[in-house]
């Protein structure tokens, strides 16, 4: 049995704009996210259980905002909007700088899916169980991610 996506749209649209503003802090990109979501709905629609469908559309469209995340800090889409964002955020340069360094290593050294435990748990307060849904892992398994990025904290804090 396919899933109607014509109603989660209706449904769980607003929920979904919501989660996308969060994570790109932006409104237009939000709205271009939330519709890319739905798109993915669509494409695997036939696939798709009616189980679960907040869960289900909270966990697309985290995943469809850090792809975008990280897609924009590969290829900025103007340099000189990205120096102008440099400049505005300069307030204390140094201390976001050695921020941005510290997290760019530690997520370098971990699993992708790693990052998006620690947004889901760190970030958007979710608990243990509700990560774990959201990811496809056991309770134990993000706990082992979570240990796993404090150890690599830890690590790169020393040297």
């Amino acid at each position: 049995m396919s899933v109607d996506v014509e109603a989660y749209y209706r449904r769980y649209g607003p929920q979904v704009l919501r989660r996308c503003r969060f994570l790109l802090r932006d409104e237009e990109q939000a709205v271009d996210a939330m519709q890319d979501v739905f798109v993915q709905l669509l494409r695997y629609q036939s696939a798709l259980k009616d189980a679960a469908p907040s869960s289900l559309l909270h966990q697309i469209a985290t995943r469809v905002c850090l792809n975008r995340l990280r897609g924009a800090k590969r290829r900025p889409e103007d340099r000189d909007d990205e120096l102008v964002l440099r400049i505005a955020a300069s307030g204390d340069l140094e201390a976001r700088a050695s921020a941005r360094g510290l997290l760019d290593r530690l997520f370098g050294r971990v699993p992708a899916s790693s990052r998006d435990i620690a947004v889901l748990h760190l970030v958007d307060g979710m608990t243990l169980e509700e990560t774990a849904r959201e990811v496809g892992l056991s309770v134990s398994g993000v706990r082992k991610r979570l240990r796993a990025l404090s150890a690599v904290l830890q690590e790169l804090e020393a040297a």
